[in-house]
């Protein structure tokens, strides 16, 4: 270790020539000295630069420079905010630009629609108490799919979903299919969607009913009613789908899950989760509730 030679080499040469020459800091060597962490050298421009470069291609451009600050300190690296604002800046490392959200459900039908008792509280106590569902479309060269998702509110995961060529039923019932798999949660859970035929129907309606699940729906043409659902397909289109190409509906399922069950869920810093990912801010609650139960 650079900080054990130093420390044995001390009576010959100057500490700050023997820091230097090892490219260590003087404050770090002492704070080794006495039991203490180092801090880690501050990164010279071409250093910083280089690794906001390379995150920002290892996750396809998909962080701005707010998350970019949190992905260098996690990583270990001290990095301040107005330095990564001004190194992205002055060399046009930015976010995959935003486009607005277009709704692809049918809403014009004659079938019953719920209330909307969800009324926008986006935020509640716990996992699985509240959960959000919407469809979007996407084009390959061998035709649509559509992606229907489940999202958690509580830690916004998605916890199921189900990608299909048609934009039947079917697609918003298997993705509903895998989140109460996945998640098992206790009889009561509010279901918030829009007014699609989808949600609408009658075998969707049933399954919510065996579930054990209240349904809620947007007030009609309101899209601010189900905006953390629509704000999940900005994010997945911006940072996967638009300006590029896919050739095969193959391959727009591959990219998907990769994007749903190895990024987003599990490594995503969310700015609504304190720039954690879903996954993590899960498991924080969960480890902070065990606390908890063993205190009283």
């Amino acid at each position: 270790m650079k900080y054990a030679w130093i420390d044995t080499q001390r009576t010959q040469y100057p500490l700050p020539a023997m820091c230097s020459v090892l490219e260590v800091s003087v404050s770090g060597y002492r704070a080794w000295t006495h039991g203490g962490t180092p801090h880690r050298t501050r990164l010279t421009e071409a250093q910083m630069l280089a690794l906001i470069r390379a995150i920002h291609e290892e996750l396809k451009g998909a962080y701005g420079s707010p998350r970019m600050v949190k992905e260098l300190r996690g990583r270990g690296f001290p990095a301040s905010k107005p330095r990564v604002e001004r190194l992205m800046r002055e060399h046009g490392i930015r976010a995959r630009h935003k486009r607005r959200y277009k709704v692809t459900t049918d809403s014009t039908h004659h079938l019953p629609v719920a209330a909307n008792r969800l009324n926008r509280n986006f935020t509640p106590s716990a996992p699985n108490q509240t959960w959000t569902s919407d469809i979007t479309y996407l084009w390959t060269d061998e035709g649509w799919l559509y992606l229907a998702i489940v999202l958690d509110l509580f830690n916004r995961e998605v916890v199921g979903w189900s990608l299909q060529p048609r934009m039947t039923a079917d697609i918003v019932i298997d993705a509903l299919t895998m989140a109460w798999f996945r998640r098992n949660p206790a009889v009561g859970l509010m279901h918030h969607s829009d007014r699609g035929s989808q949600y609408a129907s009658q075998p969707f309606q049933d399954k919510l009913k065996a579930y054990g699940m209240e349904g809620s729906m947007s007030r009609k043409g309101n899209c601010w009613d189900n905006a953390p659902t629509e704000s999940w397909f900005n994010s997945f289109k911006n940072e996967r789908v638009h300006g590029l190409r896919y050739a095969t509906r193959a391959e727009m399922t591959a990219a998907s899950f990769k994007y749903i069950e190895v990024f987003y869920n599990r490594t995503r810093r969310h700015s609504t989760l304190d720039y954690k990912s879903p996954m993590q801010f899960l498991n924080d609650w969960r480890m902070a509730q065990h606390e908890e139960h063993l205190v009283a």
